[in-house]
């Protein structure tokens, strides 16, 4: 199967059925994440559910989804921390709720947080059941894996991979008021739709995932490079069938001229789009696509009166921008200074190459351009922004088919030894977690 094939995707029930496993998994896990933040916060005497929701971006959605915009902060080294680096989607979401029912903003982020993990989590598994599914087959005996799959094929794929998302040393971000979890949810639906050939249904997600992060650049990105990618294919399809249109005609000139006009008339209208789906359909989704994340930065601009690189220089106000990876090398050899640093750098160092390692093996598994186009940019953008280097993890969690390698690893145990594994990986990040968010927690 090649990258650009359409896959037929089963209907909506039955593909909620298939994720029925992945889901009662991904719920379990949020659970149990849930009860060791409230037992470790009571010991601390600290509220759990403050710590979830009215705590760092928490409150400064919160804020906009009260006033609205124009709130700002300015430090005594002069920074100016502005409202306006957070994109309005969820403070539209928790305005919404708000309005409609007797929950607070805080409250209102918190629901939107739940909800858009489930459909994250639903989303994770389409897209790993789809590519690792209907089509593996063809794959594996290509020699991309280890070994079969047993049983479920695609779908302990999914499961798995929606497991190690859950599993992740951050994934009590996914329970928080934050935007992560509804990005993730935007994201995965974009891209399974644009694997699908739902063309506008994935520009109107890509949109909305651009509303929600400056990181829905990478949705947007993923979404373009497959839709070019398809009208290239297709222009090099119908050159191919021109040539063996012409062949045939060189070869078969006297049978064809006696016999009917038919057969030329069936030739000129065959269809010539590959991709599945009219050329004006693929064209409108990656028109709508940009229009999220561009209809907002020059909103910023215009009301600044920075114009294009308004939104940067609110970004600038918060230390954030885009060198390459040079602070983030920095910092990390920094921390090789001193020996108990030594140690959190050698961490930091393994983690990088692993991420890389786990994106070279996806490449080399053959995953859709889409998904490698969008976990490359969301990595490039994470690894090499000058950010605070401890919220990395967390603007990492997105680039979820970085897991998919692990996730067809995993899927190869036998079941009782995959749970046993999850199982531990579980207590051991809801126990992390728990630590984090009563300590230094996401900025």
């Amino acid at each position: 199967m090649t990258d650009l094939d359409v896959r037929v995707d089963p209907p909506r029930a039955q593909l909620l059925r298939r994720a029925a496993p992945a889901l009662l998994g991904y719920a379990a896990v949020r659970v149990l994440g849930l009860a060791v933040l409230a037992a470790w916060s009571a010991a601390r005497g600290k509220s759990a559910y403050t710590l979830l929701t009215a705590r760092w971006d928490s409150l400064w959605y919160s804020r906009v989804a009260g006033p609205g915009y124009g709130y700002e902060v300015r430090l005594p080294n002069g920074d100016v921390h502005s409202d306006l680096a957070f994109f309005p989607l969820l403070p539209w979401l928790e305005r919404l709720l708000h309005a409609v029912s007797p929950l607070s903003y805080a409250d209102a982020g918190f629901v939107v947080s739940l909800i858009a993990s489930l459909a994250a989590a639903w989303g994770i598994f389409a897209v790993a059941d789809l590519v690792h599914g209907r089509g593996a087959e063809g794959r594996e005996a290509e020699g991309c894996g280890a070994g079969p799959l047993r049983g479920g094929g695609g779908r302990r794929v999914g499961v798995c991979a929606v497991l190690l998302w859950a599993v992740l040393p951050v994934g009590i971000v996914q329970s928080m008021a934050y935007s992560e979890s509804l990005f993730t949810a935007l994201a995965a639906w974009s891209l399974y739709a644009v694997l699908t050939g739902r063309w506008v249904s994935a520009g109107v997600l890509a949109a909305l995932a651009g509303l929600t992060r400056p990181v829905g650049l990478a949705v947007v990105a993923a979404v373009w490079v497959a839709g070019v990618t398809s009208f290239v294919r297709d222009r090099s399809m119908r050159g191919a069938r021109a040539e063996r249109v012409t062949a045939t005609s060189g070869a078969q000139e006297a049978p064809r001229a006696s016999s009917s006009t038919g057969g030329a008339r069936e030739e000129t209208h065959a269809p010539v789009l590959a991709a599945g789906a009219p050329a004006w359909r693929r064209a409108l989704g990656m028109l709508l696509a940009p229009l999220g994340t561009a209809g907002y930065v020059l909103w910023v601009g215009h009301r600044t009166g920075g114009g294009l690189l308004g939104y940067l220089d609110v970004q600038a106000g918060w230390r954030n921008g885009f060198d390459g990876g040079y602070a983030f090398a920095r910092f990390v050899a920094d921390k090789f200074s001193s020996f108990p640093s030594a140690l959190a750098g050698a961490g930091l160092t393994v983690g990088v190459a692993l991420l890389i390692w786990l994106y070279v093996t996806g490449v080399r598994q053959r995953q859709p351009v889409a998904l490698l186009v969008y976990t490359g940019v969301v990595l490039a953008l994470a690894l090499c922004a000058s950010s605070y280097f401890g919220s990395k993890p967390r603007l990492l969690m997105p680039a979820f088919p970085v897991l998919f390698p692990l996730a067809r690893a995993l899927a190869r145990l036998r079941t009782s030894r995959a749970v046993l594994v999850t199982a531990g990986v579980a207590v051991a990040t809801a126990v992390y977690g728990a630590f984090w968010l009563n300590g230094s927690g996401p900025p």
